[in-house]
């Protein structure tokens, strides 16, 4: 690589590229650089050259491409920081210094290490996305370099997160031509026997595919030339990695993958597109279930693509694409394309839809904000990021894309916040199903609201969008905000020291009362606390201490005052019963109560009592006071009853 190869591809696509700058640019690396070897042999310089021509690859503006020349300097050289900013503006120094962030963090856990910098990443993508943009074409050099690394463990474990991050990373933002040679490049590593036996097994057939291509592409010309219809016909094999994972879904060797050829035609516009699928199918006939429309509805990464599948001449089956030159140009670069160059009368300007695009980063990332800890960061991340889609229907037709897994508490998020926040329930299809419910494509959903119903903790183990989390995170962070808030009571002067009841020997046994001794104690009925349960107690005039749950709606009521309060604890020496409640609320069905009795009682819990209502909206609400021995036993019982089929919710009275 050489900057003279680099400066000609910048010119190709933007004539009016500020050359100077460039060179200066490469000229600040090649000094700063100078002495520093890569572990192929290679000056150190190759990478950076390397990383900006990717950039350019894309089509990036002049920023972009020296940030990617300069992108090393923060961390591997002694250049002063404070001349980037005034040879090359602020912009750039913007883009570097978000880019050595994302690098300047050590771990003694690599785990940890790793999470974290991929929590910087998505938040600096929400500011300016090029920052990814440059950290994606540095690990696709690094993959290209890999071999030259000694260390076997560090190798799998780069290649491994490549795999699962920034491949996935790159899927996201659109970029095909990096994710698929980053799957490739990872899978080659990890897993080298599998990789050389796919290689191997393309290049016998090599000869076979090339015939079979020019045989379809034959047809095809004849019949586009009939129509006038103006089309280019590509066709290749399908990338290893996604071979690989064709035959493990598909649970067949090599040669029982019949579609590894992939035929691409590319249109002039849209309508095209629809006169071609025509054609295809009058040619060949389609597989069912096979068809999909990413033009009508494209993929949240903008990917626009008619996608069939058709038994061929041969009678194997044979995936066709269908897009114009544009949709092309985007699914190869996606969210990278909005940064072309556009010549209008003499003067350069950005894609006009690139502020557009921009928002689904920005949009992207609004969930994560207040995810400080990089593992839970990771976890709700991979959810979001790494799902397929579903497409839902409002009642009125309106599309709404989701993540494959989301839940009707998502598609009342997505439609509005205030639905969301008061979802009660929903129907499919004019039934109505479970909150955690998994929404497929085409279903038409209608939510049922109530004013009485608000976010609730349980949610946050239903849904999948990161909208959906941040709406239920905020709600409940107010509402703690709200109980910690002083009160009027807290300012009172506190009353002076009440007279001990008679001591109550068995509940002491259970409870240990702070500063106290000699209080008898007793379990309100309001709440029913249980062993486990965060506490806390509550003097009354000749009754002792009452012993409330911390969240008790009466304890922080204005009528309770807060003088009383006192600090308890549980201190249980031997397994006791403690009555508690359950609510559930289920769709009315026959043997229904019968059923979830069953399931109590095979979790060895007594029943005290039972009761039912039913509910205008076609639901019945249950309730059980039940004895239980903990409050992992009490968790146990909420959760068999989950499964229980018709059931919607369940939670503690």
């Amino acid at each position: 690589m050489t900057f003279e190869k680099l400066k000609k591809l910048v010119l190709n696509y933007n004539s009016k590229a500020d050359v100077k700058l460039l060179e200066r640019a490469y000229h600040v690396a090649t000094i700063a650089h100078e002495g520093q070897v890569r572990l192929s042999g290679e000056p150190f310089i190759i990478h950076p050259l390397w990383v900006a021509y990717i950039l350019a690859e894309l089509k990036l503006d002049t920023d972009t491409i020296i940030a990617g020349l300069l992108h090393d300097l923060f961390e591997d050289t002694q250049f002063p920081v404070n001349r980037i900013k005034e040879e090359f503006g602020e912009e750039v120094f913007s883009l570097i210094e978000g880019v050595s962030k994302i690098k300047r963090l050590t771990h003694p856990h690599k785990s940890i290490e790793r999470d974290e910098n991929l929590r910087k990443m998505l938040l600096a993508m929400g500011k300016d996305v090029r920052v990814i943009l440059i950290k994606l074409a540095d690990r696709l050099h690094n993959m290209r370099t890999i071999k030259f690394l000694p260390d076997e463990d560090k190798k799998l474990a780069v290649a491994q997160e490549t795999q699962e991050i920034y491949a996935k990373l790159a899927n996201r933002l659109g970029i095909g031509k990096l994710r698929w040679e980053l799957e490739d490049l990872s899978f080659e590593c990890l897993n080298q026997e599998a990789y050389q036996d796919i290689a191997k097994k393309l290049t016998e057939k090599r000869e076979d595919r090339e015939a079979y291509l020019r045989k379809i592409k034959k047809e095809l010309t004849s019949k586009f030339k009939e129509v006038k219809i103006k089309a280019s016909i590509e066709g290749r094999a399908k990338h290893f990695y996604s071979i690989y994972c064709k035959m493990k879904s598909q649970n067949k060797p090599f040669d029982g993958i019949y579609d590894i050829l992939g035929i691409r035609i590319i249109t002039n516009d849209k309508k095209d597109c629809y006169g071609v699928l025509g054609i295809v199918h009058s040619l060949w006939k389609p597989v069912p279930g096979r068809f999909k429309d990413y033009i009508a509805d494209p993929k949240s990464n903008d990917y626009r693509s008619i996608h069939t599948t058709v038994i061929g001449t041969d009678g194997k089956p044979l995936e066709i694409q269908i897009r114009t030159k544009e949709m092309h140009i985007v699914a190869e670069e996606g969210i990278a394309a909005h940064w072309h160059y556009k010549e209008d009368g003499g003067k350069t300007k950005f894609d006009s839809k690139l502020n557009e695009k921009l928002m689904w980063a920005r949009k992207f990332v609004e969930g994560y904000q207040d995810l400080t800890d990089a593992k839970d960061f990771m976890e709700h991340f991979k959810l979001d990021l790494f799902s397929d889609e579903v497409f839902v229907f409002t009642p009125k037709g309106q599309v709404k894309k989701l993540p494959l897994g989301s839940t009707p508490i998502d598609f009342a998020y997505a439609v509005h916040s205030d639905i969301g926040d008061h979802c009660f329930g929903a129907k499919v299809g004019g039934k109505i199903v479970p909150l955690n419910y998994k929404l497929k494509s085409g279903d038409i959903v209608e939510i049922i609201t109530s004013a009485k119903v608000k976010p609730h903790r349980d949610w946050l183990n239903t849904v999948r969008t990161s909208k959906a989390r941040s709406r239920i995170r905020q709600f409940i962070k107010s509402e703690l905000e709200k109980k910690e808030k002083p009160t009027h009571e807290e300012t009172k002067t506190k009353l002076p020291p009440l007279t001990p009841p008679k001591i109550h020997k068995s509940s002491l046994a259970q409870v240990k009362i702070t500063g106290v001794n000699g209080l008898e104690v007793s379990f309100s009925k309001c709440c029913n606390p249980i062993p486990g349960d965060k506490i806390i107690g509550y003097i009354t005039r000749g009754h002792g201490v009452s012993i409330h749950r911390a969240v008790c709606h009466n304890i922080q009521s204005k009528s309770f005052d807060s003088a009383h309060m006192i600090d308890v604890a549980w201190q249980v020496e031997e397994s006791g019963s403690y009555e508690t409640g359950i609510y559930a609320r289920a769709l009315t069905r026959k043997n229904l109560l019968n059923d979830m009795l069953t399931v109590m009682a095979a979790t060895h819990s007594s029943i005290n009592a039972t009761w039912t209502e039913a509910e205008s909206n076609g639901t019945t609400k249950y309730g059980f006071n039940i004895l239980i021995n903990d409050k992992t036993h009490l968790q146990n019982i909420i959760k068999q009853l989950k499964q229980v089929q018709g059931v919607i919710e369940v939670y503690r009275g």
